[in-house]
């Protein structure tokens, strides 16, 4: 007869019957100083597996590394969450509530008031003025965002840099609509706390600014502006220079609030200029409403046969 092979239990996974050799230190008992000496070989920062070792994955030579990280979390996060398109809104950090610019305003005028002579006051007044005036933009952000939420359509996301001011009322407008909402945070010197109005699991940190910049252009269907200052301005001209060059395919971009924006910057000038070319200037249109703006997006990929949503039936 043919004798079968007697066929041993699988090991387990982690535990051994009888310890490895390594499993346990060179005690004291064979040399004195043993302890002494792997303490201080194990607790030396050469020792730590290279994940583990912050201080070295801060270092120069590792920067590719964490150019690498710093694109790659957030790309696996928003894959998971299933975002394929995002309407990106810019806006500035200093624009308030409406009942919060009123407040600071009575504030203002209270002070201006009580010490006439005071340039800073004066200054301050009028600072607040301004922002009372701007606080409409507040609510354009906050219902664009709302507009987007509505949709319903889990694959299209509201998403800005995370921030407060413009960029938290774009994030609250969604979250009012119960749609999941994105926000690219930036570790800065002074730190920006995330608006509360982001989805828990959504809000991502970057630190450098250009993958920031990449994820916002990667999945964006649309870039808003709403007032805002060098950040914004930053973000807008970068996507403009995109799209100019077709170094990204054209997106709708829309600037909220045409006089604010032609104050900023003069396109007419540039255009006569030879600064850039005619067709140059419908790179982008204005809007003054939330309404106006989200319809333009829509017809526009209407036209460009890129339909951000399927219509419900």
């Amino acid at each position: 007869m043919t004798r079968r092979p007697v066929i041993p239990e699988p090991a387990h996974p982690t535990e051994r019957r009888q310890p490895l050799p390594w499993e346990k230190p060179k005690s004291a008992t064979e040399e004195a100083e043993a302890e002494a000496r792997l303490q201080a070989i194990m607790q030396n920062p050469s020792y730590a597996e290279a994940d583990r070792d912050i201080d070295f994955l801060h270092t120069d030579g590792i920067r590719s590394v964490r150019l690498q990280l710093d694109y790659l979390k957030a790309e696996e996060i928003l894959s998971a969450h299933g975002i394929e398109r995002t309407i990106v809104i810019f806006g500035s950090t200093r624009l308030r509530e409406p009942d919060t610019a009123r407040n600071e305003l009575s504030a203002a005028h209270h002070e201006a008031t009580a010490h006439p002579g005071d340039e800073a006051r004066q200054r301050a007044l009028r600072l607040a003025e301004r922002r009372m005036d701007l606080s409409r933009y507040y609510e354009i952000g906050r219902e664009l965002g709302r507009l987007v939420g509505a949709v319903g359509d889990p694959r299209l996301a509201v998403m800005t840099g995370g921030g407060p001011g413009g960029m938290e009322a774009a994030n609250r407008g969604a979250y009012d609509a119960g749609a999941k909402t994105v926000g690219l945070n930036i570790t800065l010197p002074r730190e920006q706390y995330p608006n509360p109005y982001l989805t828990p699991g959504l809000c991502l940190q970057f630190h450098y600014f250009a993958l920031r910049k990449l994820h916002f252009m990667k999945r964006a269907a649309a870039i808003v502006a709403l007032p805002g200052g060098f950040g914004t301005l930053d973000e807008l001209f970068g996507a403009l220079t995109l799209i100019q060059t077709r170094k990204t395919a054209p997106i709708p971009v829309v600037l909220i609030g045409e006089a604010y924006w032609r104050g900023v910057f003069d396109v007419d000038f540039l255009a006569e200029a030879g600064s850039i070319d005619e067709e140059d200037r419908e790179l982008f249109w204005f809007a003054e409403s939330a309404q106006e703006a989200w319809d333009g997006i829509v017809a526009w990929h209407k036209l460009n046969g890129s339909p951000l949503f399927e219509a419900a039936e």
